[in-house]
């Protein structure tokens, strides 16, 4: 991929981060909205007070666009972390494409457009009180709550593997400090060295991303000449994201070197023995140089505590609202989030938090309300100048999100526009980076 791009990528991955949900709001007084829990706030002595847990890609832009154009409200974000680390084109670390320190950011534009910042962590959503405790036992009271608590891991989905075990065969699906472990790993496979991917089930943070990785970690190999290594991804699907066109790529760029099994073909994982640094299926033992060990995903913490999950271990949502189905006065996005047929990714949590910023702004201080529409677009990199791109736009039809127009690249596409398409994912992420801290 090229570090330089035009400004007109940046501008067409702007306006790709910003696409699908316009709030654009004015902040006059206005009926309130139907599914408001509280009453109209005009008799209230104080500004309608909004809380926002959680500072990624959903929580930051709820509070960013809280605050846009000046509305009367008490908007506090709540993070543990004073940096965030990007997950998305986090992949593009371990291909040697992208340094680390371009995955972070901080959060002071934020303070300076009006949010309120308080970098602690919450250890309870108390909702009949509609208070949030934090670590130091202070307690901030909300009228309403956007909850963004990401994803957690089944730590004892898979026989062997534990939170401890993930030191030393990594997730690297949240934090810096796992994306910088499974870096080093990766820079120290040798020749002839065997990496095994645990790909896991379907729902998960970004659906093509662990097969982006190992195109990544084949290109890692490939640009230090290492010989004979290889990769086996043990899939808990029959089925991944793109599939024909990742495999594809894998042929074109990697002859050889990543191999694909479903559970047909594997059997199960059966064991895992991170000192032994092996993975037992029913088809046979794998003694590996790296172990990346992608879990099977839930809700985050907070999400499960306060009692905002269902049996799926997700947080049920009304689409036209992001309001959670548990509680109308916590609206839950992002990665926790259920609610139809929209996916994981950073590009949906940005859409879902500018319409629920939009719904709660006109909930609380009134203002205009534009009709709920949500888009998400995905490009992955299978090599330097060769990417590919999926997505569809997405509408709330009978409180689901329903999927219309999907599109996915195609096999035959040319060079040209496999290198425009890489161009154009740096230039997404910048756009959606800027749209989010800028």
């Amino acid at each position: 991929m090229r570090d330089a791009i035009d400004r007109r990528d940046v501008l067409r991955g702007l306006a790709g981060a910003l696409a699908g949900a316009a709030v654009t709001v004015s902040t006059s007084p206005g009926p309130a909205h139907a599914s408001s829990a509280l009453a109209s706030p005009a008799l209230a002595q104080v500004r309608p007070r909004v809380v926002v847990i959680g500072g990624g890609a959903g929580g930051a832009t709820a509070a960013k666009y809280l605050v846009a154009g000046g509305a009367d409200l008490d908007v506090t974000l709540i993070e543990a972390n004073r940096t965030y680390v990007t997950p998305f084109t986090s992949n593009l670390f371990l291909g040697g494409l992208k340094p680390f320190e371009q995955l972070e950011y901080g959060y002071d534009n934020l303070a300076g457009r009006g949010v309120r910042l308080v970098f602690q962590r919450v250890t309870e959503i108390e909702r009949s009180a509609r208070m949030v405790r934090l670590a130091d036992g202070s307690r901030i009271p909300y009228d309403r709550l956007i909850l963004s608590p990401g994803i957690d891991f089944r730590w004892t989905a898979l026989p062997g593997w534990s939170e401890a075990a993930a030191e030393t065969m990594p997730h690297a699906w949240t934090g810096g400090a796992q994306f910088r472990l499974l870096k080093r790993q990766l820079d120290a496979v040798p020749d002839g060295g065997l990496i095994v991917v645990v790909a896991p089930p379907a729902p998960y943070r970004c659906p093509p991303a662990p097969y982006e990785r190992a195109s990544m970690m084949a290109l890692a190999l490939k640009r230090r000449g290492v010989q004979g290594a290889r990769i086996v991804i043990l899939d808990a699907k029959d089925h991944f994201a793109m599939q024909p066109l990742f495999e594809d790529g894998w042929a074109r760029h990697y002859p050889g070197v990543i191999e694909w099994q479903d559970p047909q073909m594997h059997g199960g994982i059966k064991a895992i023995d991170p000192k032994a640094m092996t993975v037992t299926t029913d088809l046979e033992v794998h003694k590996a140089a790296l172990v990346n060990v992608i879990p099977p995903q839930v809700a985050g913490r907070l999400g499960r505590d306060a009692g905002l999950t269902d049996e799926t271990g997700w947080c049920p949502v009304d689409a036209g609202t992001m309001a959670s189905r548990i509680d109308p006065n916590i609206h839950v996005i992002g990665d926790a989030a259920i609610g139809g047929d929209f996916p994981k990714s950073g590009f949906a949590a940005n859409n879902e938090a500018k319409n629920t910023a939009m719904i709660v702004r006109h909930d609380l201080v009134g203002g205009r309300l534009l009709p709920v529409r949500f888009t998400n677009h995905c490009w992955s990199t299978i090599a330097p100048d060769d990417a590919i791109k999926n997505g569809a736009r997405y509408e709330p039809r009978d409180g689901k999100i329903v999927m219309l127009d999907p599109y996915t690249s195609q096999r035959d596409e040319t060079p040209e526009l496999r290198e425009k398409q890489a161009r154009e994912a740096v230039g997404w992420y910048r756009g959606m980076t800027t749209d989010i801290f800028g």
